[in-house]
């Protein structure tokens, strides 16, 4: 059995933390490590301390496009005092559904491009929030020299499924692929060494899963149906994404 990724998981959630010696040791049982994706300065820091308590906690450092600030100054300070703990940057981006004028979009604008630069001075994947500025995002990537963007959650249209994939991006899947029948769809037109998987826990999700928050363990389900989209084995689908992942985070 081989090892799977979680791509993008909101671990340091206090959601997840009476639970997290179960988790910990789930995914030491069934061979599952996360890329622990933060939003702010406080879930940055957590994520860093969860990446000590497990080698298979992947701490991600960022600013979510909804806690956009001007005063970036603590979580500069804190990932240049941790760069070598972080694995990636992350959860950065831009999402118009957060601001109501276009001040607020250009502030997001600006700790994105600010994330970014870190990243590439680092070398250091990103994992990118793009709802509702998809386009927006890939313009202002092309800016940039990183060698792991990953657009999680992809939920954009073909046309920009294919800008993607032609920018180098990644793009990851999560638990309503199971169901969402569009989300098939967009998988079976991604390219295959493109594609990673997630579950965005805590989400809450529909339909098979309950509106349970997302557990971690739901990635086997995402693989499942993945592999069924591509007529492949589990075996053969998982490690093919655990392969692409490894050229995500650049190991």
């Amino acid at each position: 059995m081989s090892w799977i990724t979680d791509a993008h998981i909101h671990l340091s959630d206090p959601e997840y933390s009476k639970e997290m010696p179960f988790i910990l040791k789930s995914m030491e049982r069934i061979k599952l490590r996360a890329c622990c994706v933060s939003e702010d300065y406080e879930s940055s820091q957590r994520s860093l301390d969860l990446g000590l308590r497990s080698r298979l906690v992947l701490p991600f450092v960022g600013i979510h496009p909804q806690s956009a600030i001007d005063d970036l100054e603590p979580v500069i300070t804190l990932i240049d005092k941790n760069s070598e703990r972080i694995t990636g940057i992350g959860e950065i981006g831009m999402d118009k559904t957060y601001v109501s004028d276009s001040e607020g979009l250009q502030r997001q604008e600006k700790v994105f491009r600010n994330m970014l630069s870190i990243a590439e001075k680092l070398r250091k994947p990103i994992s990118i929030h793009s709802r509702a500025t998809l386009d927006n995002i890939l313009e202002i990537l092309s800016s940039y020299s990183i060698s792991g963007m990953l657009l999680h959650w992809f939920a954009g249209s073909k046309k920009q499924l294919k800008t993607a994939m032609e920018s180098g991006c990644f793009v990851s899947y999560g638990p309503s692929m199971v169901y969402a029948k569009d989300k098939q769809v967009l998988l079976a037109q991604t390219n295959n060494d493109r594609i990673l998987v997630e579950t965005d826990g805590p989400v809450k999700f529909g339909r098979c899963f309950g509106l349970k928050s997302a557990q971690i363990t739901f990635l086997t389900s995402v693989i499942f149906c993945a592999a069924k989209v591509f007529r492949k084995s589990y075996d053969d689908m998982s490690a093919e994404i655990e392969q692409n992942c490894r050229r995500y985070l650049g190991v």
